[in-house]
């Protein structure tokens, strides 16, 4: 199965946040993308909606639904609801995203920069994901390359995980990235003997893109933001999402 590329679009939501207002709109950004042949959309609502808020999500889940593409929520489902933010599970409820990517991070966080260690009692994770299946979402979780429990992940009820790739990309950058991609192959090998697939993101780019796929086997889909929507001002987005499908095809 070739895989596929879902872009996040908050970059856009920061854009407008920074000025007020509605512009630029993220539902025109997001259906550029899927124009130029994007195969999905993400977002990463944060409670302080410092890019995406929920009224993006909605109207974010009304386009991709309408565009028979998937729509990738990503969030915390311990993050407690606060005013403007109903909560991750709330919003699953409310726009039933075809896939959930369930992530560890918190409000003092910039990004992501971590996945799920799988130590200890995981019955609440088990039932937020039982509660996430229910709603029909495909469940992934973030997590590190060389996770020594990875196939703990499986056991919590996920169906898929996604690998946290900003080491990979930060040992590209150096010129050395051989070992962190034997990482991700090996945690990905394990994952999939486990009976779960393999997703990735953070930090990947048009640059890195090849050498991952190449490495890294049987890779479902890919989630990019940063680097893409970038990439994006220099080039538009339909440019550049057809750059970055054809970074993904030479990594196949």
């Amino acid at each position: 199965m070739a895989t596929v590329l879902s872009v996040n679009v908050n970059k856009i939501a920061v854009l407008r946040n920074s000025r007020g207002g509605t512009e630029p709109d993220v539902v025109q950004a997001a259906s550029a993308c899927l124009d130029a042949g994007a195969h999905g959309i993400t977002v990463h609502p944060r409670p302080d909606a410092r890019h995406v808020r929920a009224e993006d999500v909605y109207a974010l889940s009304v386009l991709t639904r309408s565009r028979g593409v998937e729509f990738n929520l990503e969030g915390n489902p311990f993050a407690p609801p606060r005013a403007g933010y109903p909560g991750f599970a709330a919003l699953c409820a409310e726009t039933r995203p075809a896939q959930a990517t369930l992530v560890p991070d918190s409000d003092a966080q910039i990004t992501s920069d971590h996945g799920f260690d799988f130590m200890g009692d995981l019955g609440s994770l088990r039932e937020r994901i039982a509660e996430l299946r229910e709603l029909g979402c495909r469940v992934s979780l973030f997590v590190d390359a060389g996770c020594p429990v990875i196939e703990r992940a499986a056991d919590v009820g996920a169906q898929r995980i996604e690998l946290y790739t900003g080491p990979y990309a930060e040992a590209f950058a150096r010129g050395d990235c051989a070992d962190a991609v034997a990482a991700c192959a090996e945690t990905a090998r394990r994952a999939q003997a486990a009976g779960l697939g393999v997703n990735a993101g953070h930090d990947l780019s048009e640059a890195n893109l090849p050498t991952f796929l190449r490495g890294v086997p049987d890779v479902l889909e890919v989630s990019i933001g940063h680097a893409l929507i970038g990439d994006a001002l220099y080039r538009g987005l339909d440019a550049t999402v057809k750059r970055y499908l054809e970074a993904i095809a030479h990594g196949g």
